[in-house]
């Protein structure tokens, strides 16, 4: 029952943060165009955030292993709610790029603590479960926020931060007075995968570095993607915050179903590598066709199905991750993190770059992208649990 508890807190804390981090979505293109920044300067405050994540998770990942997994959440929570509260005070873009760096270091506080502290939390029966649940829970955040932040919108576009803020306040506290430091996972990988993971040679192991390898590839072109999804509608069609909170909305709300409902017996049934493959071809497919969507609810429909592909690859390849990491669950979320960051600081800029020549190029590169990633899949990734 207590570890039943401690979950929820750890749900609800992601909720939270990311229901913040969404809040603010509808609101972006508004901001941009107040201010006068172009898509490289979206890619490259996207980069800002990713590049501070980059620098910093693989040691937040380890300090999550040395001094607790609990600190390293409440300290990623109070950070959170500074950036957010300094990009809805900022009005000139280096003040901005300032608030993107704090909130890139929040991310690599709060994510591999949180990932390592389910794991510890649960078994190999549950865990694939578990983590399912707080990546559904990181979606139904995504889910409430562009909502309310396009609701939150009509009173002021500055509005959502200030609320975002809060919300981080809100988990910081939680997380002090409720969440319980877990007792660490001492279990054994399998044989093969049997590594030390006292420096980062153990990146270049090799079932490990296929599996960073396809999770930097997936997310390169996931970010070129992602990055530019509400200015693309924005520029496009003339989308309102509003009509960009209803795509979002939408988009997450059934990528969240897909996740609770279809997760855990897919993996089950077919494997957390075979998943990422059929979403990878999933999202690339639908990345390249939105392309030629002319009408708004075509777009739309389009929006509300393709976060479901993006949405599966990421807690696929956290629960191989978390099978193949042993008692070193800490550095392997960290490096998760880490080449999750890589990819988000390339893919961003490029993406930002192509935007400004044409409005449809970052999308193009995305589905090519994905592509590569999937044939990486096909021809070097092997499961060691199943040779």
């Amino acid at each position: 029952m207590k570890q039943k508890y401690q979950l929820y807190l750890l749900y609800n804390s992601i909720f939270l943060v990311f229901l913040g981090i969404s809040l603010v979505i509808p609101v972006l293109p508004s901001i941009m165009n107040e201010l006068n920044i172009s898509g490289a300067g979206v890619g490259y405050l996207t980069a800002a955030f990713a590049m501070t994540q980059l620098i910093f998770s693989p040691f937040t990942g380890r300090a999550a292993d040395k001094f607790g997994r609990k600190i390293i959440i409440v300290i990623g929570m109070v950070i959170f709610a500074f950036s957010e509260l300094l990009f809805g005070l900022g009005t000139t873009i280096e003040v901005l790029f300032i608030s993107r760096i704090l909130g890139g270091l929040a991310g690599a506080f709060i994510m591999p603590a949180v990932t390592a502290f389910i794991v510890d939390l649960t078994t190999d029966q549950n865990r694939a479960r578990a983590l399912g649940y707080m990546t559904a829970a990181l979606n139904f955040g995504f889910i409430i926020g562009p909502g309310v932040g396009g609701i939150l919108a009509e009173v002021s576009t500055r509005l959502p931060f200030f609320v975002a803020a809060v919300l981080g306040i809100i988990s910081a506290v939680t997380a002090i007075f409720l969440l319980t430091e877990p007792r660490r996972k001492t279990e054994v990988a399998a044989e093969k995968t049997e590594v030390k993971a006292s420096n980062f040679r153990t990146i270049l192991t090799p079932v490990f570095f296929i599996a960073f390898l396809v999770i930097f590839v997936s997310t390169f072109g996931m970010s070129a993607f992602e990055s530019f999804f509400s200015l693309y509608f924005d520029r496009k069609l003339g989308f309102t915050p509003f009509d960009i909170a209803v795509a979002i909305t939408g988009g997450a709300l059934i990528g969240a179903i897909a996740q609770i409902i279809f997760f855990e017996p897919l993996v089950r049934k077919f494997g957390e590598i075979n998943i990422i493959r059929a979403s990878i071809i999933y999202s690339a497919f639908l990345v390249f066709i939105i392309t030629f969507m002319e009408s708004y609810w075509a777009i739309m429909a389009i929006a509300f199905i393709i976060f479901v592909g993006f949405d599966l690859i990421r807690p696929a390849a956290t629960t191989f991750l978390s099978h193949i990491a042993g008692d070193n669950q800490g550095f392997a979320g960290g490096m998760n993190s880490f080449f999750t960051s890589l990819a988000n600081v390339v893919g961003p800029i490029i993406g930002g770059i192509l935007f400004d020549i044409n409005l449809d190029l970052p999308y193009y590169f995305s589905a090519v992208v994905l592509v590569i990633g999937f044939l990486i899949t096909v021809i070097f990734w092997r499961d060691p649990r199943r040779i």
